[in-house]
């Protein structure tokens, strides 16, 4: 299913995905791999239960080294969905939020294809390679979901602005008038450019990051799904 520098995402049959942190010849890789995997590993453990993001199933070695496997999620991208229900982002507010609740935040939601638009029309949330797991008393919590709810907010008011939105309207949810903090406005401008220089240099067919172009065809809205229900 994909393959980079960290390693290789394989599907395992209709329900199960298996991620290997393989990484490649160098041992700076093969620790960094190491490092995301755990990472996703502590945030779906953290999950558990959570309907909208993949169950861990279990950890285990192979001969190309540690793996996850989790359960697969079906649907499309964010980026290529053809029908979106008109709550659909005051859904993904609400996963979102709820991740927060317990202590997780995704760090990676700028990508369009981290989200997924189920057959259902529900929202999932995949790739928590990059997430990070907090108490109540780390400070740094409230400062990464706000920027989790401001990458929601810059995709819904993408997918709803010029009269796009459902009835032709403009919405708006959680993360709306956030502003990109200190530490993310430094990625924005320095660490970012170099990640897609240095992605482009290792991994070539990889660099970018999968978009719905500006000219669509973008997606019809459908009936609002009924609030979904959380896990405990």
């Amino acid at each position: 299913m994909k393959r980079d520098v960290f390693g290789t995402v394989e599907r395992l049959d209709d329900t199960h995905v298996r991620r290997v942190a393989s990484g490649s010849r160098t041992p700076l890789s093969r620790m960094l791999a190491a490092r995301l995997l755990e990472r996703e590993r502590r945030a779906l453990s953290r999950l558990a239960g959570l309907p909208g993001v993949p169950q861990l199933v279990r950890t285990e070695t192979t001969a190309e080294g540690k793996a996850l496997v989790r359960t697969f999620v079906t649907g499309e991208p964010l980026s290529a969905a053809p029908r979106l229900p008109e709550n659909f982002f005051d859904e993904l507010d609400a996963l979102v939020t709820e991740l927060h609740a317990r202590g997780v935040c995704h760090n990676d939601l700028h990508k369009e294809q981290n989200v997924i638009v189920a057959a259902d029309g529900y929202p999932w949330l995949v790739d928590f390679q990059l997430a990070s797991v907090h108490e109540p008393a780390d400070r740094t919590l409230a400062r990464r979901a706000r920027e989790d709810l401001r990458h929601v907010e810059k995709h819904r008011r993408r997918y709803t602005r010029d009269g796009r939105g459902p009835k032709g309207e403009r919405t708006f949810g959680r993360g709306a008038g956030a502003r990109r903090g200190p530490l993310a406005l430094v990625w924005r401008r320095v660490g970012k450019p170099v990640y897609n220089f240095v992605a482009g240099l290792v991994a070539p067919a990889r660099a970018g990051e999968s978009r719905r172009s500006s000219s669509g065809p973008w997606p019809v809205w459908i009936a609002p799904v009924p609030p979904r229900g959380r896990g405990s």
